[in-house]
């Protein structure tokens, strides 16, 4: 490899050119190679009914990249090199088998923002009207996964995934961490903006920042942020809450970016199927259980975690939906379901429930999108 200083001569510019230039040429000339090799692996994976998604060999694969980039001591980012070979993996579905993901729409939403990052831009992306609709889509097979939003880093459980758990037998399949990077959009100079539109919670993130800059503008409250991006299209003076990624969709300029309260706004989405994925040996896996009407049934359950070595990183709860102030709780154990630790755990935790469903094992995410 060629190195280079800020002491060294620089290099004319044309010959720099031409070097890339032949550079660009093998790499053409080696995704071409690539493909063809992709193309055969989907006739054997139609041929014996592997999914054409893998999230353990998408997982074995991004690091594997990120090892030799790192030991070529190679300049660019973790995060380009992920970009770039998740969009091979995509082009690699396309051709082993188009894949159709489901999202919560509409277009610009962070959702559809979160099934570009994770799966790419070659993949079908389904705009569907409501997170339960993806849970219905996926359960019945019209499309292949789905993305739904579970957790926010500063606001919380979304309620409406937890809920559409216990109505739909799917699979959680994989996890993806997605900075929420909030933005001021608008087609007008910012003291030419007459109202802001976005969802209750995005204007919640912004509401000190709104507060300082804005304060006399009213705040006009819409069903999502790609809608209030598309108003922001369609009306002059009409400014937005939303995403980079809605403003570039919908043609919207970014007027003032990363305007949340909290830095590091982080959303978990979640990869939902009908399949379930293989054990990394970095794993997670999310478990809905009832407990037993009877004094310390919940601290059984938590107890039998704990006594066989199984950490719990999360825990919420929901109305039971049958009957009043009975509740389903929902936690996320750090293993996966073929590990012995957590089969035991998840043996002595039943004998305090009604009800215990595991909803699924999965790699852990383990960079932010």
């Amino acid at each position: 490899m060629t190195e280079y200083n800020d002491e060294s001569p620089p290099i004319d510019l044309e010959e720099l050119r031409k070097r890339i230039d032949v550079l660009d040429q093998t790499l053409v000339e080696v995704l071409g190679e690539r493909a063809r090799l992709v193309v055969e692996v989907g006739r054997t994976k139609r041929h014996d009914g592997t999914p054409i998604y893998a999230p353990d060999r998408e997982k074995r694969v991004l690091e594997r990249a990120l090892k030799r980039h790192h030991d070529a001591d190679g300049p660019l980012p973790d995060r380009t090199i992920e970009a770039i070979y998740r969009e091979l993996m995509s082009g690699s579905f396309s051709l082993e088998l188009p894949l159709k993901i489901g999202y919560l729409g509409p277009p610009g939403t962070f959702s559809h923002g979160a099934a570009v990052s994770h799966f790419g831009s070659s993949v079908e992306l389904v705009e569907l009207p409501a997170i339960d609709s993806v849970f219905e889509e996926v359960a019945a097979g019209r499309v292949n996964y789905g993305v739904v939003p579970y957790e926010n880093s500063v606001g919380g459980s979304v309620t409406d995934s937890l809920d559409s758990f216990r109505d739909h037998e799917v699979t959680i399949y994989a996890e993806a961490q997605v900075e929420v990077n909030q933005s001021l959009l608008a087609n007008c100079a910012f003291g030419e903006i007459t109202e802001i539109h976005s969802k209750p919670q995005a204007f919640a993130q912004c509401r000190r920042w709104l507060q300082d800059r804005l304060p006399a503008i009213e705040c006009i409250p819409r069903a999502s942020t790609a809608l209030a991006v598309q108003a922001a299209a369609a009306t002059p003076g009409v400014a937005a809450v939303g995403s980079p990624f809605a403003g570039e969709l919908h043609g919207v300029n970014v007027l003032c970016e990363r305007i949340s309260d909290k830095a590091n706004n982080i959303t978990r989405f979640l990869v939902i199927a009908r399949e379930s994925a293989l054990r990394t040996g970095e794993d997670r896996t999310t478990i809905l259980f009832s407990t037993n009407d009877s004094p310390g049934a919940l601290a059984g359950v938590l107890n039998a975690f704990r006594d066989s070595g199984v950490n719990l990183s999360h825990i919420d709860k929901r109305p039971s939906g049958r009957e009043n102030w009975q509740y389903t709780f929902f936690i996320d154990a750090l293993g996966h379901l073929d590990d012995e630790s957590m089969s035991q755990a998840i043996a002595r935790a039943s004998d305090h429930c009604v009800e215990l469903k595991v909803l699924g094992s999965y790699p852990m995410s383990q960079r932010v999108l």
